[in-house]
C-alpha cells in the first residue's frame, strides 16, 4: 500500500507541474500590472516604465504602472504583497520599504523575505547631496559649520521614512555631529520640486534627477555617496574624499512578484528582462542616467536582498534612528 500510495503522489505532482508549465506558457492573458510604491516621476517609477515597455512589447498584453505612494513605499509593497500570486501584478522594488523598512518600523504588514519572489534587480545607482543654490556652503565642511550654527533648523527632503533618502541623510548627519529636519515626501519628485525653490534646503539626490537642474543651476552638488566620482559629475568629489571614509549609499530597483507566483512565470519575466538588460539601447539608456546595471535575479536577487537587509540594519543603529 504504501508503494502504491508513493506512485500515485509522484504522479500528482507530476500532474500538477505539467499543468502548471502549461498554464505559463499561456502567461498571460490579460494586462499586468507593476505597483510603484513611490509618486510618478521619481527613478523607481522611470525603470517601472522601462520594464513594462519591454514586457509589453514581449507579451502583447499591456502592462500597466499603477503609482501608490505611502508609507515610505509600505502601502504600495503591501498591497502587491495582498494581491493574487498569479503573475499579474508585480512590485516595482526598492530598498526603502523592502530592506529599509524592516529595521526601522515595529511592525510591517509584510516580511519582505517571506512575502515576496524576487524576480530580477534592474539597477543601482549612487546619489549625490544637493542643495538649494542660495544655501551658504559651497562642501561638506561649510554645510557642517551652517548645520551647527543652526542646529536642528536645516531641512532635508526624502521620498518618505524609511526609504534610503531618510536614512542615509541620517547616517550622514550621524557620522558628521550635526542635526537636521526630515521632512518626508511620497516620492523623489515633489520633494526636488521643493528643493528647487527652496522650500527645504538638503537631499539626496539620484543622478537623473539631479544632473540636469545641476547644469541649470537650479540646485548645487556638494559631493557623491558612490565609492569613486561619477562620470556624469566628475566635479563633485565623493564624501569620502571629504572626511567620510567609509560612507557610501546606493539606491536600486528591481521587480519582484507575491510569494507563491509559479517559478515558470518568474523565469518567463526574469528571461525577458535580463535579455533587454543586456542590449547596448539598455547599457547606454541607463549609464546616460547614473545607473549601474543590474541584471541578477531569482536566487541571487534575493541573497541580495537578505544582505541588504544586514547592512541598513547595521546603518540604523549607527545613525541612532528609532523603530517607530
Amino acid at each position: 500500500m504504501a508503494m502504491v500510495a508513493r506512485r500515485l503522489m509522484v504522479l500528482a505532482l507530476g500532474a500538477c507541474a505539467f499543468a502548471g508549465a502549461g498554464w505559463a506558457q499561456r502567461y498571460p492573458t490579460k494586462p499586468i500590472r507593476i505597483v510603484v510604491p513611490f509618486a510618478p516621476g521619481g527613478p523607481t517609477d522611470v525603470q517601472a516604465r522601462w520594464a513594462a515597455q519591454q514586457l509589453t512589447a514581449a507579451f502583447g498584453e499591456p502592462v500597466i504602472v499603477e503609482n501608490r505612494p505611502g508609507a515610505g513605499g509600505v502601502t504600495g509593497t503591501e498591497a502587491v504583497v495582498k494581491s493574487a500570486p498569479d503573475g499579474y501584478t508585480l512590485l516595482a522594488g526598492n530598498p526603502g520599504p523592502l530592506t529599509i523598512a524592516p529595521n526601522v518600523h515595529a511592525q510591517l504588514p509584510y516580511d519582505t523575505l517571506r512575502d515576496l519572489a524576487p524576480i530580477i534587480l534592474i539597477a543601482k545607482s549612487a546619489s549625490c547631496l544637493c542643495v538649494r543654490p542660495d544655501l551658504p556652503a559651497k562642501d561638506i565642511d561649510e554645510l557642517v559649520a551652517l548645520a551647527k550654527a543652526r542646529p536642528g533648523r536645516l531641512n532635508y527632503g526624502s521620498p518618505g521614512v524609511g526609504t534610503v533618502g531618510h536614512l542615509a541623510t541620517e547616517l550622514f548627519a550621524a557620522q558628521v555631529g550635526i542635526k537636521l529636519n526630515h521632512i518626508p515626501y511620497k516620492g523623489a519628485a515633489p520633494y526636488t520640486v521643493d528643493l528647487v525653490n527652496g522650500n527645504i534646503d538638503i537631499a539626496l539626490m539620484q543622478f537623473a534627477g539631479a544632473v540636469p537642474l545641476l547644469k541649470q543651476g537650479k540646485l548645487r552638488a556638494l559631493g557623491v555617496t558612490s565609492r569613486t566620482r561619477s562620470a556624469l559629475l566628475p566635479e563633485v568629489p565623493t564624501l569620502a574624499e571629504q572626511g567620510l571614509a567609509d560612507y557610501q549609499s546606493y539606491n536600486w530597483n528591481g521587480v519582484l512578484a507575491p510569494a507563491g507566483t509559479p517559478s515558470a512565470v518568474l523565469a518567463r519575466i526574469y528571461d525577458i528582462l535580463a535579455k533587454q538588460l543586456a542590449t547596448p539601447a539598455a547599457r547606454e539608456l541607463f549609464l546616460a542616467q547614473g545607473h549601474e546595471l543590474g541584471g541578477i535575479g531569482l536566487d541571487d536577487y534575493a541573497a541580495f536582498i537578505r544582505a541588504e537587509i544586514g547592512r541598513w540594519a547595521q546603518a540604523a543603529a549607527t545613525a541612532g534612528v528609532p523603530r517607530m
